[in-house]
C-alpha cells in the first residue's frame, strides 16, 4: 500500500522554496573556492573529508536499499530509507562546507604538498590524473544539478503524486547514485595528496 500524503500540495510554493534553497546551496559551494579560514582547530581538518566519504558510502547503500524496497513494493521502508539518505546528505553538506572552509584546495599529484604541481609530479601521477579530472568534473557538474531533482522527487512523493514521483525518480536516482559513489572515488583518489 502506498503511503498517504505527508504534505499538502502547493506547487507554486514548492517551486519557490526548492529553487531558493538549491540556489543558496549552489552559491555557498561555489564561493568556497574563494574562501579559506585560517583556524587551528587542533586536529586534522581532513577528518571532514573522511566523514564525507563515509556518509557518501552510506548514502550509496541506502539508495540501493531504497531501490530494492520500491521494487519489492515495500513503500514505507522505501520512504524511511530515502528520508535517511536525505538527512545524511544534509549532514554531508555541512561537513563538506566545513572541510573546504578549513582545508582549502588540494591538487591531484602534489606529492610534496607545496600547492604547486611540478613536471615530475605530473609524470608520476600519469594518466590516472586525467581519469581523476574527468571523474571530478562529472561529479561536480552532476552534484551541482541534482539537488532540485532530489527535492522535487521527494516533494512528489510527500504529496502522494506517485506517477510524477516515479517519473522524476527514474532521472534522479541514477544521478544521485553516481554523485554519491563518485564522491567516494574522488576522495580515495585525492586523499593521498592531503597535506
Amino acid at each position: 500500500m502506498l503511503p498517504e500524503p505527508s504534505l499538502t500540495k502547493n506547487d507554486k510554493k514548492a517551486r519557490w522554496l526548492i529553487g531558493i534553497f538549491s540556489f543558496v546551496v549552489f552559491a555557498v559551494v561555489v564561493s568556497l573556492s574563494r574562501i579559506k579560514l585560517e583556524v587551528d582547530l587542533g586536529f586534522d581538518v581532513h577528518i571532514f573529508a573522511r566523514i564525507n566519504a563515509g556518509i557518501n558510502t552510506i548514502v550509496s547503500i541506502l539508495l540501493l536499499l531504497a531501490l530494492w524496497a520500491v521494487m519489492k513494493h515495500k513503500y514505507i521502508l522505501h520512504k524511511k530509507v530515502m528520508m535517511a539518505a536525505m538527512v545524511l546528505s544534509i549532514l554531508f553538506l555541512v561537513s563538506y562546507i566545513a572541510h573546504h572552509l578549513l582545508s582549502g584546495d588540494t591538487r591531484y599529484g602534489d606529492l610534496d604538498h607545496n600547492g604547486e604541481l611540478s613536471d615530475t609530479e605530473k609524470v608520476q601521477a600519469g594518466g590516472i590524473r586525467i581519469f581523476y579530472f574527468v571523474l571530478l568534473l562529472l561529479h561536480i557538474f552532476l552534484a551541482a544539478i541534482i539537488l532540485p531533482f532530489i527535492l522535487f522527487t521527494a516533494y512528489r512523493a510527500m504529496t502522494a503524486e506517485y506517477p510524477r514521483h516515479k517519473k522524476l525518480a527514474r532521472i534522479t536516482w541514477p544521478i544521485w547514485f553516481f554523485v554519491s559513489v563518485s564522491g567516494v572515488l574522488v576522495y580515495l583518489m585525492i586523499s593521498p595528496y592531503y597535506a
